[in-house]
């Protein structure tokens, strides 16, 4: 499991952050080490093709290969850390990342001074004792940081941790009935986070230790609710049952809530108007009359109107 230092930020948040182990991040060196060689033989292979590395220019030769070392193993790094948020091809495949040491993403400055400082101190470019400097600093820091990383303020931590699944907080059947009747209203969230994190790590605390501190949340949390637990309750079960009522009238809180705002957002139902009868006039009978054909006997006279 790798490493976890803490760190605070200036909003005073305690982050953790897992640092990556040595071999890993020599791991990630080596892959992003391999791309930067083939980039460097495949841009001189081509200079050398179009001609701009003949041998009776030495000295455009010499600029071209130190420009090209250059954006090689300094700028293509630099860039690729500071447009990914610290993470370049290597360490992406690994699932590192390169983060200031308040756990937040770093900047170019941050990407430049780990470039300059990694590629000419650390892993020795113009040294004869290639990788030693990095390797010594990163065996003795208890953050496995390098010198580039000391002066850029950096950290290489791991992004792929596991997760680690908590166990659900069930209510023991024994005293369902009673955290029914529980009044909830006095026990604050900091107090409830303390109990929910004691049961999810008390199996793996010492016996003595975890007898001691369920106790006392135990004692805590019954002079904050009411009534008290029936006679001979353990302190597990006790807390258990506190916390797992908590989250049920929350749950039905939402739920209500969901609710409630569902049917204020249902558009209203038009409600059809029933028709209202016309009610005949003097006018409506005129009118009718006057559109009307003539009345005809059978003896084929029209009648006169």
């Amino acid at each position: 499991m790798a490493p976890v230092s803490e760190v605070i930020t200036g909003d005073a948040v305690v982050v953790e952050l897992r640092v990556a182990r040595l071999a890993s991040r020599a791991l990630a060196f080596a892959v992003d080490l391999a791309v930067m060689l083939a980039a460097l033989a495949l841009l001189l292979l081509a200079f050398a093709t179009s001609g701009a590395l003949g041998e009776f220019d030495t000295a455009l030769a010499a600029a071209i290969g130190l420009v090209v070392t250059v954006s090689v193993f300094i700028v293509y790094p630099v860039t690729v850390e500071t447009l990914t948020r610290g993470r370049s091809l290597g360490k992406a495949a690994l699932g590192l990342r390169v983060v200031r040491e308040d756990g937040g993403p770093i900047r170019f400055r941050h990407a430049l001074v780990r470039g300059l400082v990694g590629y000419v101190v650390d892993f020795g470019v113009l040294s004869a004792f290639s990788g030693t400097i990095g390797l010594i600093s990163s065996l003795v820091s208890a953050r496995g940081r390098r010198v580039g990383d000391a002066l850029a303020g950096t950290v290489v931590v791991r992004e792929r941790v596991p997760r680690s699944v908590a166990a659900e907080i069930r209510m023991p059947p024994a005293l369902a009935g009673w955290a029914r009747t529980l009044s909830l209203s006095q026990l604050p969230d900091p107090l409830a986070l303390q109990v929910r994190q004691f049961l999810q790590r008390a199996p793996d605390l010492d016996p003595r230790v975890r007898g001691t501190l369920g106790e006392s949340l135990a004692a805590e949390v019954a002079g904050r609710t009411a009534p008290a637990a029936p006679p001979g309750t353990a302190a597990e079960p006790y807390l258990s049952a506190v916390l797992a009522e908590r989250r049920r009238r929350e749950a039905d809180r939402l739920a209500t809530q969901r609710t409630a705002a569902e049917l204020r957002a249902r558009p209203a139902e038009p409600v059809a108007a029933e028709p209202v009868p016309a009610e005949p006039g003097p006018d409506r009978w005129r009118v009718a009359d006057a559109g009307a054909p003539p009345d005809v006997p059978d003896d084929g006279f029209a009648l006169p109107r």
